[in-house]
């Protein structure tokens, strides 16, 4: 339910019109969000079947027992290549923010899936290096505190706003110590980093739910289609990168290595 008289009352639009509009935002919002996963990983599995190969005549490089990388493989795992495709969807999703007030709706719906293929690109590897019955089940335990998570930010009357600075000042050391850990390869450092990533996105996403929730609300007078519109679509965005983090910290704590 709408929780602001004011907005309740504004411009005569009635609660009930309010709730409906709000409901059919979060749907706008969870369905492009599971659209973008589907593309994801549907390209990381596409993907990885071209780079992998059992025939060692067609193979540029071995990775494992009777596992060959393709030379579309070695391009995109082992040559400079691989720094570009795994920096580009950061890189990515600041350009899509600062550009979005330019685009319209349809534009930036556009925009958010040829992010989510790009992502699908940068996470391909995972269909090489764990088993698919551990992806399978990572992404189960996912989806299912993604969505305890997200209910607990639409339902609650708890502000969490206070949240956000917190966990954006811990985003950006979790940002800069993934940077570092390249360059050392700590087995202790990975494991922290992927403990802390996993609550920091499980934060992140009661969060960004109330807030694209609240953001609704406070827009929903306005009747700017347009706008409400490109609002949808960012909600979607920070979510799926929110479960995006979450399964992939998770991956890396739980997930059975080939």
């Amino acid at each position: 339910m709408a929780q602001f008289d004011t907005i309740r009352t504004a411009a005569g639009t009635s609660a009930a019109q309010i709730d409906e509009g709000l409901r059919a935002h979060m749907n706008k919002v969870y369905g492009t969000m599971s659209v973008g996963m589907l593309i994801t990983f549907l390209a990381a599995w596409a993907i990885s079947t071209l780079a992998v190969t059992a025939d060692p005549s067609a193979a540029a490089a071995q990775i494992g027992t009777s596992k060959y990388l393709t030379s579309f493989g070695a391009t995109i795992y082992m040559s400079p290549l691989k720094w570009v495709i795994m920096f580009a969807p950061l890189l990515f999703v600041f350009g899509f923010s600062a550009a979005i007030n330019r685009l319209s709706a349809a534009a930036a719906q556009l925009v958010f899936y040829a992010f989510a293929f790009m992502m699908g690109l940068s996470l391909s590897s995972i269909f090489i290096v764990y088993t698919s019955a551990s992806i399978a089940q990572v992404f189960l335990i996912t989806s299912i505190a993604f969505a305890g998570l997200s209910l607990y930010g639409y339902v609650t009357k708890k502000d969490l706003s206070a949240m956000g600075t917190f966990l954006m000042m811990g985003l950006i050391g979790l940002i800069v110590a993934m940077i570092v850990n390249i360059f050392l390869a700590s087995d202790a450092l990975t494991f922290a980093i992927s403990v802390i990533g996993v609550l920091i996105f499980a934060g992140l996403t009661a969060y960004d739910t109330q807030k694209i929730k609240n953001t609704y609300l406070e827009h929903a007078h306005s009747g700017d289609s347009e706008w409400l519109g490109k609002a949808a679509i960012m909600g979607a965005l920070n979510l799926y990168l929110d479960f995006i983090n979450m399964f992939m910290f998770l991956l890396q704590l739980f997930g059975n290595r080939e």
